[in-house]
């Protein structure tokens, strides 16, 4: 097949850069044709506000160049991994004026949450799970802690909404977990348009032996990840093993005071 892979990249490199990438390698090692298309997060310092609030509702930048990426090449599916905040749903529309199907995969609850995470001050929030405008995430400044930044992620999610941007321009959607597919299904989206695709580790290193006697956490060291869940679950053990955690976060002090 011919892809073309959209992805926005975050300032930390993180699971979604790492899981987009796997993907990639994977699918050309299989022989099929991977053209990617990326933006970074390094360029939100190079915008005003607005411009970065206009880029997030409709980047007219990143329609103009998917639109001339399938006119010069012949592509069979356009996969988006992340498109927030540079690259903008626009990018479906680009692909359907092209004919060309659209896949986009939900690596977080962004399209039902404005900061993705289902998650504020430290417990589990859904209150903008079903609400035509995620207004919620406005008053608590979700995103990024800042309330004009979660307007206009709260706008992007509102005017796409109804434009149906969801409806009518993405063929399929894929979780990462059935919990996850649950989820978007519980927000009114139709079961018919998500699967869930797991992700994985590219190249596989295999099956270990199991001599390793003790227990790994590998990612963002944050709460949002259980890491505070899992240290006290660790410390309180009747028989203790080593725990070896490898990541950066906000929580190396807490995981370094465990230590």
């Amino acid at each position: 097949m011919r892809i073309l892979s959209i992805h926005n990249n975050y300032q930390i490199r993180g699971g979604e850069d790492e899981s987009a990438q796997a993907e990639a390698n994977l699918l050309k090692e299989n022989g099929n044709q991977v053209d990617i298309y990326q933006d970074s997060n390094d360029r939100v310092a190079t915008l005003n506000q607005t411009n970065l609030a206009l880029t997030t509702i409709w980047s007219t930048e990143a329609y103009q160049i998917v639109k001339q990426k399938l006119r010069t090449h012949p592509t069979d599916i356009v996969h988006v991994q992340n498109f927030f905040p540079l690259i903008s749903p626009s990018v479906y529309y680009a692909a359907k004026s092209e004919g060309v199907p659209v896949v986009q995969t939900l690596r977080n609850y962004r399209l039902i949450c404005p900061n993705g995470l289902f998650f504020r001050d430290d417990r589990i929030c859904e209150d903008c799970l079903g609400k035509f405008v995620p207004y919620p995430g406005v008053i608590h400044a979700c995103y990024r802690q800042n309330r004009a930044a979660s307007g206009v992620t709260a706008t992007m999610l509102t005017l796409h909404r109804m434009a149906r941007t969801w409806v009518n321009q993405v063929d399929i959607f894929i979780t990462l977990s059935q919990f996850a597919r649950q989820k978007f299904i519980q927000a009114g989206w139709s079961e018919d348009q998500i699967i869930v695709k797991p992700n994985f580790v590219y190249p596989d290193p295999g099956v270990g032996n199991g001599e390793g006697g003790y227990a790994l956490f590998v990612g963002r060291l944050s709460v949002e990840k259980g890491l505070d869940v899992l240290i006290d679950a660790w410390q309180n053990l009747r028989q203790p093993v080593p725990l070896k955690i490898v990541g950066d976060g906000p929580l190396v002090p807490r995981v370094q005071a465990a230590g």
